[in-house]
């Protein structure tokens, strides 16, 4: 499924309550796995969303936890960050970076999960595509956030007492921390073939943070 016809599903269901979009038995489902956004993905849109690494045919879903009116309840994880630790720090060309690939085609969906599970919904979903000249502001910022952060992380490096990498914020991207301990109780550190050395002692992801959402919800016309 392409995003276009994601994107249009989904506006067809936004609104409706949960209990009256799936059967008794999906519901007693997202009941027991309030967590499992996927899985209500899937069931809206008839399909099975795959573990390859985009989760359309062109492009990313981006799901959020948000009230009734749209305002995001939490940042929007994009994609952790320890395979391409030397990506950045060597601030590979933004466009030909697999964090580019994560975010150049991106289907945002906010899932309004007020009160009980019977009362959650989807509120219309908006679809960005930094190819299209409307969205060149967005990939300006985004290029810029990218930088940044880069230049952000090789300082800590550098300079930090650590010598670890810490948070690095930009408009809208932020790179953080993000990782469980394994059976073992250890955590995954990142290792950086440029410094030769472990720069972290857990892994890194890239989020949107708030302010993204407003400002896409503004752009959309849609809020």
């Amino acid at each position: 499924m392409r995003l276009e016809e994601a994107n249009r599903r989904f506006n067809q269901l936004s609104g409706t309550r949960f209990e009256d979009l799936f059967s008794p038995s999906d519901m007693q489902m997202i009941i027991i796995n309030k967590g499992k956004t996927g899985q209500l993905l899937e069931l809206s849109l008839g399909m099975h969303l795959s573990s390859t690494n985009l989760d359309f045919e062109d492009g990313e879903l981006k799901t959020n936890k948000c009230d009734a009116s749209g305002n995001p309840r939490e940042t929007v994880f994009i994609t952790q960050i320890s395979s391409v630790i030397d990506e950045l720090i060597e601030q590979h060309p933004f466009e030909e970076t697999h964090f580019y690939e994560k975010i150049s085609n991106i289907l945002y969906v906010p899932v309004c999960k007020d009160g009980s599970p019977e009362n959650w919904m989807f509120l219309p979903s908006i679809h960005i595509d930094l190819r299209m000249p409307e969205f060149s502001s967005l990939r300006e910022i985004w290029r810029n956030d990218y930088y940044s952060i880069c230049k952000q992380l090789r300082d800590h490096i550098e300079h930090s007492p650590d010598g670890f990498i810490h948070t690095s914020n930009g408009m809208h991207i932020q790179v953080r921390s993000k990782d469980a301990r394994d059976s073992s109780g250890n955590y995954h550190p990142i290792y950086s073939n440029v410094y030769g050395r472990y720069v972290s002692n857990k892994n890194h992801a890239f989020y949107f943070q708030k302010q993204f959402v407003y400002d896409i919800r503004r752009m959309s016309g849609l809020y």
